[in-house]
C-alpha cells in the first residue's frame, strides 16, 4: 500500500489512540476500523522496532466514558493507560439522541452538557498524553462567533479553555465563521471543507448529472456562505447564484431577526439544475424559501448540500417540498446525529465523512502535512476527469 509506506517515512508522535466519545460512537468505530484496516496492510521492517511500538493493533479505541450520578453531575473516566500517547478525541455536540437522569427526570444531552464531558475526559488524562487533538466537526458554540451587542463571546472562550486545558490542536469542519480562530492565533485550528466527499456522493447517486454551465449552477442561500459556493463553482467550473435575505431588523424571533424576502442575484436559471450550498440545515426555512425561488425561476431539479443537518423543526416541511417536486435531493454528513427517520428518506443522501476523518487521524499521528487532505482541488479534478471518461 504505497500510501501507508510513504506515511512510514516519519516516526509516529506517541502510540495512536482514539478516544470517541458517547456522542461520537458510530464515528469512532468506523475510523477505528478504517486506520486498523490499513496499518494491518503495511509491511515494513520499521514496524517491529521501538519507535513503532503498538503501531500494529486490532484496536484503537481507548475505554473511556462520563457516567453521572443521580443529581446530574458527571465525571470522566479512563479506563486504560494514555501515558505518552497521541490522542485524538471525538466528540458530537448535536448528538440529541443520548439522554441522562436528573432525579428521576431524563433530560436530552445539549451541547454544553456535550462540552462539559468532553472537559471531563480531558481532566481524566491529567496530562499524561504526548498530545492531545480534539475533532469536533460541528463547533461548540460556533455560531456565537461575534458580538453585535451586549452579549457572550461563547465559541471564542471555549477555544481559549481547551487550549488552557492542554489541546494542542482542534480540528472542526466547515466552522460558521472561520475567523473564530483568532481567538487563539498561537494555536492549531483547522476548519475542513467536505467539497471532495460531496462532489463523490452526487456522481455516485446522481449518475445523470451534467457537470457544466449550461446544466448545472451552484446557488449560495445567503451572502455569509459565499466562499464556500465560490469554490464548488470554480472547481466544478460551473456559474454562481446568490440570495439575499432582506430581514426586518426591528423584531427578533427565536433569537434572530426574521427573513422578509430573498433577493436572487445571478444568471438566468432557467431548466438548470441547482446546487444549493450551505454550511447547516437548522430549521430548513431558508433553504426551502431558496429553492421555492428558484423553482419560480422555472429551475430545473434542486439539489440542497448541506455539511450539518440538524433539522431542528423535524422532517415534515422537507417531505412536503419534495412531494410538491421544489427540491430533489438533499445531502448532509454524517458529521452530526442522524435519526434513523432521516436515513430511511427517499430524498436523503447520506455522505459518509468516516474515512476521511481516518486519514486525518493517520497523517498527523505520523506528524505529516495534511495540506493536501484539507485542498481536495486535485482530487476533485482527478474526480471530475474520471466521470467525464
Amino acid at each position: 500500500m504505497p500510501q501507508q509506506d510513504k506515511k512510514l517515512d516519519t516516526i509516529p508522535v506517541g502510540t495512536l489512540g482514539i478516544i470517541a466519545l458517547e456522542s461520537s460512537r458510530s464515528m469512532g468505530s468506523k475510523v477505528n476500523d478504517f486506520i486498523v484496516k490499513w496499518r494491518n496492510e503495511v509491511d515494513s521492517e520499521h514496524t517491529s522496532t521501538i519507535a513503532f511500538t503498538g503501531y500494529q493493533r486490532d484496536n484503537y479505541l481507548i475505554n473511556a466514558c462520563c457516567p453521572r450520578f443521580g443529581s446530574g453531575e458527571g465525571k470522566g473516566v479512563i479506563r486504560e493507560s494514555v501515558r505518552g500517547s497521541d490522542l485524538y478525541l471525538l466528540l458530537d455536540v448535536a448528538n440529541y439522541n443520548l439522554t441522562y437522569t436528573v432525579c428521576g427526570q431524563v433530560n436530552h444531552m445539549s451541547p454544553d452538557d456535550h462540552y462539559q464531558d468532553l472537559k471531563r475526559v480531558i481532566a481524566a488524562v491529567g496530562g499524561k498524553a504526548r498530545r492531545i487533538t480534539v475533532i469536533m466537526p460541528f463547533l461548540y458554540e460556533g455560531r456565537q462567533h461575534r458580538r453585535t451587542s451586549r452579549e457572550s463571546l461563547d465559541c471564542a472562550l471555549a477555544l481559549q479553555e481547551l487550549v488552557h486545558m492542554g489541546v494542542d490542536s482542534i480540528i472542526t469542519f466547515d466552522a460558521h465563521d472561520p475567523r473564530v480562530q483568532n481567538a487563539i492565533p498561537l494555536n492549531s485550528f483547522e476548519t475542513v471543507q467536505p467539497t471532495y466527499q460531496f462532489i463523490k456522493a452526487l456522481l455516485k447517486y446522481v449518475p445523470d448529472m451534467h457537470l457544466d454551465a449550461e446544466h448545472l449552477m451552484v446557488i449560495s442561500p445567503d451572502e455569509g456562505g459565499m466562499n464556500r459556493a465560490v469554490y464548488f463553482a470554480n472547481v466544478l467550473g460551473v456559474d454562481l447564484g446568490m440570495f439575499y435575505k432582506r430581514r426586518d431588523f426591528t423584531t427578533i424571533v427565536n433569537g434572530r431577526n426574521p427573513i422578509v424576502a430573498h433577493e436572487f442575484l445571478g444568471d438566468d436559471v432557467e431548466g438548470k439544475d441547482m446546487l444549493i450550498i450551505d454550511d447547516m440545515i437548522s430549521s430548513g426555512e431558508s433553504m426551502l424559501d431558496v429553492a421555492k425561488e428558484l423553482k419560480s425561476r422555472n429551475a430545473g431539479r434542486i439539489f440542497v448540500c448541506s455539511t450539518f443537518g440538524l433539522f431542528t423543526n423535524g422532517f415534515d416541511k422537507f417531505d412536503e417540498a419534495y412531494e410538491q417536486g421544489l427540491i430533489y435531493r438533499v445531502l448532509t454528513t454524517n458529521l452530526v446525529y442522524q435519526p434513523e427517520e432521516l436515513l430511511k428518506k427517499e430524498y436523503y443522501i447520506n455522505v459518509d465523512m468516516s474515512k476521511y476523518i481516518a486519514l486525518l487521524i493517520d497523517t498527523l499521528n505520523h506528524d505529516n502535512s495534511i495540506s493536501q487532505l484539507l485542498s481536495p482541488t486535485e482530487r476533485i479534478q482527478n474526480l471530475l476527469n474520471k466521470y467525464k471518461k
